[in-house]
């Protein structure tokens, strides 16, 4: 037999269904507003093809390596395609039916799919994409492969739907801040003068994927991590551990991330090691009170851009605006250090979303101070809150100022 005889697509039901994060009717609730979506804009079938919309409706979380991934989503049926590489595993977590494509003949992955959707009867007129992520040559394959076919955005309406979380993803969430307060605690107890930012940094990793592990047994474990930062390495909100060793004196920065599929979560402080300096004591209450001013602005009715314009006045009145380094939070739910991002929910001067009970944000200021200068370093701390009726539950618990994280002293 040679490679041109060998099959295109496959179906690899290999094992059994795996116990899915969400129930059946938190998955149909998903499929059902998205069928909302594309019914509204007349599409008749939706190519998703991004991590983290394949993720919220289908609950499987694919690993690229280079290969495209793809929930295909018509007005009664759903299925991922996957590479053969991963064999069964999609079918098994994915909310629906998986197509596989092989490697054997160029482009596959775009036959499999016009296969799949020709085999099932399917109108392809107007076909959901997602705009904001699909690569310039993968659409181009996509029009060639339907060429009657309009190609219409999906990624905007769907990313308003995931902006509100459910009743089952709050209470995951919840799990996830309450694992980053434990990896916080790790990190506490790991630091002191001459350990370097790695060794800290794994120390809150292992502490966070064993709680994961022990209260979601029937999850993947993948994609939790610790930025331990110190000194001049405080700088970047997202700089990696390194191999520098904490020096007494240091500014610290303390970030925990756990991932529970796919559900990112995160709790970050300032800490120094040994008493602060006066300015930067003085810097550090600041940033502090922009923080504290921010978490009680959280509630329904106000939106992101309000929030961000009245916390810059106080940032303003210390003549600290230019230090600062970013929005002062954005929306959790799917999402990651490298996929996915609610940008409709980033608390910043030019998003007018206005938050509504549902919404899962983070309060997060952070300013830098260069290198040379008095008090230099990066200050950031931050809460996740969930916005209630009238207001907004703080689910991080982790204490944070001066008062409770200076260590060593």
């Amino acid at each position: 037999m040679s490679v041109a005889d060998l099959e295109r697509l496959k179906l690899i039901h290999n094992g059994e269904k795996e116990q899915q994060t969400f129930s059946a009717a938190e998955m149909e609730r998903r499929l059902a507003g998205l069928r909302k979506i594309m019914a509204d804009a007349g599409i008749d079938v939706a190519l998703l093809t991004s991590y983290h919309n394949i993720k919220y409706y289908s609950d499987f979380l694919y690993t690229s390596f280079g290969r495209p991934y793809a929930y295909v989503v018509t007005a009664d049926d759903q299925f991922t395609v996957s590479a053969n590489i991963d064999a069964g595993m999609p079918w098994r977590r994915t909310y629906g039916d998986n197509v596989v494509y092989t490697d054997w003949h160029r482009d596959n992955y775009i036959w499999v799919i016009r296969e799949s959707l020709r085999s099932r009867g399917v109108n392809t007129a107007r076909i959901g994409v997602e705009n904001d992520t699909l690569p310039l040559e993968m659409r181009e394959k996509f029009q060639a492969a339907f060429p009657d076919a309009t190609l219409v955005d999906v990624a905007k309406p769907a990313m308003r739907q995931r902006m509100v979380k459910s009743a089952e993803e709050i209470e995951l969430i919840k799990h996830g801040a309450r694992t980053a307060d434990l990896g916080g605690e790790a990190i506490r107890e790991a630091i002191s003068e001459g350990v370097p930012e790695y060794e800290v940094a794994l120390a809150g990793t292992n502490a966070m994927v064993r709680e994961i592990a022990r209260t979601f047994p029937h999850t993947e474990i993948r994609d939790t991590w610790v930025w331990f930062q110190s000194g001049i390495n405080t700088d970047g909100a997202h700089n990696w551990p390194t191999t520098r060793r904490v020096q007494r004196g240091d500014i610290l920065s303390l970030n925990c991330f756990p991932m529970i599929s796919g559900y990112y979560t995160a709790l970050e402080r300032t800490l120094f090691y040994g008493e602060p300096d006066a300015r930067s004591l003085e810097l550090w209450n600041i940033n502090v009170e922009v923080h504290r001013a921010g978490l009680e602005l959280i509630k329904p009715g106000i939106s992101c851009a309000e929030i961000a314009h009245r916390l810059n006045e106080i940032y303003i009145g210390y003549g600290l605006l230019p230090n600062r380094t970013f929005g002062y939070g954005h929306s959790f739910g799917v999402l990651s250090h490298y996929y996915g991002r609610e940008a409709g929910l980033e608390l910043r001067e030019d998003i007018e979303t206005v938050l509504e009970p549902g919404m899962v944000v983070s309060m997060e200021p952070m300013i830098m101070i260069p290198d040379g200068q008095p008090g230099a370093g990066g200050y950031r701390e931050h809460d996740i809150l969930v916005v209630q009726e009238g207001g907004a539950e703080n689910i991080t618990k982790f204490p944070f100022g001066p008062e409770h994280n200076i260590l060593g002293a």
